[in-house]
């Protein structure tokens, strides 16, 4: 815009403001609408109603370790004698991640598991969960 144009844009704003404030003085009825993101590059707008109808509809959420698996964990852990912390150094993991698996909040990993598994030398996945962990004979 030229400053010719953007001053009559601006006088043209300005006189709509002040025709818009007489109408409302003498009365009359005034129907004003505001634009929502208008001038803004926005394509998507989620609003909180969309997210509310998403939760009401269908409940998505991830499982979680079954505390029975966790109780497994301390328990082999406690056996062999090692601390949370310990373990998690043996398996290359943070211990915040023993502590998540052990209470439940953790989201199954099976690589995780299984290095958690051969460490403690109990089962933690399929249907001999808690029974001792057998080796298996390598294939040459």
């Amino acid at each position: 815009l030229t400053s010719v144009e953007s001053t009559l844009v601006i006088t043209n704003a300005a006189t709509q403001i002040k025709a818009i404030a007489a109408a409302q003085r003498r009365g009359e009825d005034v129907e004003t609408s505001k634009k929502w993101s208008a001038g803004q590059n926005k394509q998507h707008l989620v609003t909180k109603n969309t997210s509310k109808l998403d939760r009401e509809t269908e409940e998505l959420h991830h499982d979680r370790v079954p505390l029975e698996v966790g109780k497994y964990i301390q328990q082999g852990r406690q056996e062999k004698g090692l601390t949370q912390k310990d373990l998690a150094t043996k398996i290359n993991e943070k211990p915040q991640v023993i502590a998540d698996y052990e209470c439940g909040k953790a989201i199954p990993n099976n690589q995780v598991l299984g290095k958690i598994e051969r460490v403690i030398g109990l089962k933690l996945r399929g249907k001999d969960i808690g029974l001792p962990l057998e080796d298996k004979p390598k294939k040459k």
